[in-house]
């Protein structure tokens, strides 16, 4: 594929030092957060997100819920900016996910939360934005600047924020010990070649990308990217809910990229995509588990929940390059900035 070095691609090689950079000098405002939610005792969580920060808050919520047993509900940014409508959160916690920090509804539902004196807690890229001002507590996620419209880098060390918060809350040895192997681990990923996935994709418009639990969060953002950089039309599903009816458009050929991860569904999710093979679909996934899907090669920091990062990493290469070799640039897709400022 082309080798030019587009903005996304440099940030997306960036990803490495990144995490370590945060894991090295982000850990304290994490440890701050981690004792004020021991010490409010949230009933549960509430994410307000848009975007590939509301597939980091998807991520959290599988995440916090295996680890801490802690529900997370995501909340509707418009409620508040353009309804009007407060909503009780007493007994919770809000945590709000933007790389800017800029956007108003998103800022609105923090505002009003804190407020009422729900604790409030932002990451974001912008220890300065409004979005920070407005929350009670800040994990700068420390990736540095971003000038690719598609957002890579911030999105994986926005995710790495909120896993570390929560191996902190749980005292979850093994989990600190696999995010401090992130680092090695993305630069294996970045090394995985996934063109076998591009030649499959070369005369096609449209895709289903599946993942389930942790793995169906970056199967959002891929679908996303997808649709962002490509131009081509993707759509994610868990792999519990394709064959309740998305099913029905898949013939042969029909290509289809599964994210699977080395947890408990994994089983589960091979054999939905060696079922989809079997039905004529041209299948790849990420394990190696099944008969009829094409394997990808994919590395692993061995631990289910910070592996779908792992997995987004590999991705994230493929589809720059995947980009370019459509004759796209992935720094600026059409239609988009940087910043999307939602009231």
């Amino acid at each position: 594929m082309n080798e030019e070095r587009t903005f996304m691609r440099r940030e997306i090689e960036e990803i490495p030092a990144a995490t370590d950079r945060f894991l090295r000098d982000g850990l304290a405002p994490v440890r701050e957060a981690a004792l004020t939610l021991e010490t409010t005792n949230p009933a549960y969580l509430a994410t307000v997100a848009r975007g590939s920060s509301d597939h980091v808050a998807m991520l959290l919520k599988y995440a916090c819920e295996l680890t801490l047993g802690i529900p997370v509900a995501s909340l509707g940014p418009s409620v508040a900016s353009i309804y009007g409508r407060s909503l009780n959160l007493r007994h919770g916690a809000v945590v709000s996910i933007s790389q800017s920090g800029r956007s108003p509804d998103i800022v609105s539902v923090v505002e009003a939360a804190r407020a009422e004196n729900v604790p409030t807690l932002a990451v974001t890229n912008d220890a300065a934005s409004p979005l920070a001002a407005a929350s009670a507590t800040t994990l700068d996620i420390c990736a540095g600047p971003e000038r690719s419209v598609a957002a890579t880098k911030t999105v994986v060390s926005s995710a790495v924020a909120c896993l570390s918060l929560l191996a902190e809350c749980a005292g979850d040895r093994d989990l600190k010990a696999a995010l401090q192997r992130l680092p090695q681990a993305f630069e294996d990923a970045l090394a995985c070649d996934w063109s076998d996935l591009a030649v499959a994709l070369s005369d096609r418009r449209s895709l289903y990308v599946l993942g389930r639990g942790p793995g169906f969060a970056v199967s959002n953002e891929a679908a996303l990217k997808f649709k962002e950089t490509c131009q081509v039309h993707a759509e994610s599903y868990s792999s519990a809910e394709v064959l309740h009816g998305p099913v029905s458009i898949v013939e042969e050929g029909y290509p289809v990229l599964v994210l699977a991860v080395g947890d408990r569904a994994e089983p589960a999710v091979a054999a939905v995509a060696d079922e989809l093979a079997g039905r004529g679909a041209q299948v790849f996934i990420t394990s190696a588990l099944g008969d009829k899907a094409q394997r990808l090669p994919s590395a692993s920091a061995g631990h289910p929940l910070v592996d779908p990062l792992v997995t987004l990493v590999s991705y994230y290469r493929f589809v720059e390059a995947f980009a370019l070799a459509r004759g796209l640039s992935p720094d600026t897709p059409q239609y988009l900035s940087k910043v999307t400022e939602t009231v």
